[in-house]
């Protein structure tokens, strides 16, 4: 294993599992690092499949609230985020696809500098069928500030209230990232 794979595998073996599909996620993700070195995106939109992504949910803690563009291609509502280029470390990247996407240095003060989650994820936009190993990175929002998002990447966006119900069409995955978001914000509360 090149050092680059390594790191990542030393970051994902860290990470504690919200639930059983978290926990099948970073398993399967640990066995593919284990064999190949073939982890970043060089040919888009797909090869190599899968390959690492970076999400930056921006997310207000008082206020309650979490920050979803309106992604151009998928023509779903999703958090900041992209493809990690070759060698980048995954928090170099979210804080690089922070400042291209949502025009801010952003503060990982929420949770830290590691990522709060990891799915497995096929796309669904017009180059669906390949797979991304998405790590979820936590930035600090203002639910009363405004953020010019990238034009070629988003439709606007906008703020929902944290809440795994009533979004709008997303990532399937983002209801179970607020949920283990709120054991971190609401360490008393049982869901």
């Amino acid at each position: 294993m090149d050092p680059s794979t390594a790191a990542i595998a030393e970051l994902i073996a860290a990470m504690t599992p919200f639930d059983d599909l978290e926990q099948q996620h970073l398993e399967q993700t640990l066995d593919w690092l284990a064999e190949t070195t073939d982890i970043y995106r060089r040919i888009p939109p797909a090869t190599p499949s899968p390959h690492l992504v970076a999400y930056v949910v921006l997310v207000d803690p008082t206020e309650r609230g979490i920050y979803l563009g309106l992604h151009r291609k998928s023509g779903l509502h999703l958090p900041m985020g992209g493809h990690l280029e070759r060698g980048e470390y995954p928090f170099d990247a979210a804080r690089r696809e922070a400042r291209e996407e949502l025009g801010v240095a952003p503060s990982f003060d929420v949770v830290g500098h590691r990522p709060l989650f990891l799915t497995m994820t096929p796309t669904v936009d017009l180059t669906a069928g390949h797979g991304g190993v998405s790590l979820w990175f936590v930035a600090r929002g203002d639910r009363t500030g405004h953020y010019d998002l990238d034009p070629g990447e988003f439709d606007g966006g906008r703020w929902w209230d944290l809440d795994p119900h009533g979004l709008p069409d997303s990532d399937p995955h983002v209801g179970r990232f607020i949920r283990k978001l709120d054991t971190i914000l609401q360490p008393t509360t049982v869901r």
